[in-house]
């Protein structure tokens, strides 16, 4: 093990934040170190927004489902996947663009991910804490009204940045075993049942606040109805027409 690899390792959600304030200088090095993330053929189909102001930010925590922590961190960061920079600079050069494409879609989200999680290493890195929120996607729309976001543009996640007031246990993850596979695609019933036993012995001795569940009954509100069935028709909106 090397002093990186036990950092990614040690990743947990933070969600309870000091006052202290996350210094400007290092907050722009955080975004430069999500720059240099892999992007695919150097597209570069990201901007991330830094929301400062209080009321956006009570007004994001708000849509997210009531994040409170949205408003209480330190920072707080709209990731978005941009295909309006790009497709842009390309059509200045007198190429005929075609926009709409699923492919654009994928690329864009893919570069925002890979962007955001360099930043979260980086910022883990500094001793700080991050908490990707998802819950924008709740209210997508809203969301880009409020942040002015125009066509070609639309928020992935947002992320809150902060010194940690929280000291949460580490969350298992599933075994190796049942992610790597060798040559073909192999059944892992068995890995997933064990790790439910894992998750359930978690769940019932955390710090924190305990509960009864595992692994396959969290998945259930995520699969037994069209959870955010609005987006695809917002991100038709947002121009990608996925052709």
């Amino acid at each position: 093990m090397n002093p990186t690899i036990e950092l990614l390792k040690s990743h947990r959600s933070i969600r309870k934040f000091t006052d202290r304030k996350i210094p400007h200088e290092l907050l722009v090095e955080l975004i430069r170190a999500g720059q240099s993330a892999a992007t695919s053929s150097h597209v570069q189909a990201y901007t991330v927004i830094h929301v400062k102001s209080p009321a956006n930010r009570e007004k994001i925590a708000e849509l997210a489902g009531g994040q409170a922590y949205v408003a209480n961190a330190s920072d707080f960061l709209v990731f978005c996947a941009d295909m309006k920079r790009p497709t842009e600079a390309s059509e200045r050069t007198g190429a005929n663009v075609v926009r709409g494409m699923t492919e654009q879609l994928l690329v864009a989200s893919v570069d925002t991910a890979l962007m955001a999680q360099n930043v979260a290493i980086a910022a883990e890195s500094e001793g700080l804490g991050i908490c990707y929120i998802g819950g924008i996607r709740n209210s997508p729309q809203a969301i880009s009204d409020l942040l002015r976001l125009p066509e070609h543009v639309y928020p992935v996640f947002g992320m809150c940045l902060g010194y940690p007031d929280a000291d949460p246990d580490l969350k298992p993850r599933l075994p190796v075993e049942a992610i790597l596979k060798e040559d073909y695609y192999t059944d892992d019933s068995e890995q997933v049942a064990a790790f439910d036993d894992a998750m359930q012995r978690y769940y019932g001795e955390r710090r924190g606040g305990n509960k009864d569940a595992n692994w396959s009954k969290n998945l259930t509100p995520l699969f037994d109805s069209k959870l955010r069935a609005h987006m695809r028709d917002f991100l038709t909106q947002r121009g990608f027409e996925m052709k």
